[in-house]
């Protein structure tokens, strides 16, 4: 299956997010979970939408290395944007990404509420703060784990899990619940709930 296609439909409609960017934002974090960062792998949060809603519910870890630059050097289907959100993704917190594309913050503490959370045992802080904001705003939120997963949280719920092959290959087990769909191309696999 082509990835375009696979990316189109885990990036859907109806999810409250700019289709087009998603699927940038979903691309950029596949590569960073295959690439890492100076040999070592790395993990991250994107929260994509609702990005004023995020903003006010999030706060930043350090001085904003994204904070003054101008909108147009900050989209996120520029190549020197995609490889300085590389490099700032070896830093803690998520990045704050607009409906228009635009990487609006890095280094964001996302405040995360757990109760009323069902977040499968054994993920992380960073997957409990993307499930969080998606239940919270309008936002999705793409999560890269260290183990060079991703993930993907909508209303508060794993939606889409993206594995290197070789993982499926070795009979991963998925965490997205009930029933399912997976879908596979060269180089990911890609399961999602079958909503």
């Amino acid at each position: 299956m082509a990835r375009s296609r696979i990316y189109e439909e885990i990036c859907s409609e109806r999810r409250d997010v700019n289709t087009r960017v998603l699927e940038q934002v979903v691309s950029l974090a596949v590569e960073i979970a295959r690439e890492g960062r100076e040999g070592r792998k790395i993990g991250t949060l994107f929260v994509v939408g609702d990005s004023g809603e995020v903003m006010r519910r999030s706060k930043p870890m350090i001085l904003d290395p994204l904070q003054g630059h101008p909108d147009e050097d900050k989209y996120i289907d520029d190549p020197n944007t995609r490889e300085t959100i590389k490099e700032l993704a070896q830093l803690d917190g998520a990045f704050v990404v607009s409906n228009a594309g635009v990487v609006l913050s890095a280094a964001r503490y996302i405040d995360a509420a757990s109760d009323s959370l069902n977040v499968p045992l054994g993920l992380g802080s960073r997957h409990m703060a993307g499930a969080s904001i998606s239940q919270q705003t309008d936002a999705v939120a793409v999560v890269v784990s260290e183990s060079s997963m991703v993930r993907m949280f909508d209303d508060g719920e794993l939606v889409t899990e993206i594995v290197p092959e070789l993982w499926m290959i070795e009979g991963y087990r998925s965490r997205v619940e009930g029933q399912t769909l997976t879908r596979r191309d060269d180089e990911v696999a890609v399961i999602s709930r079958a909503d």
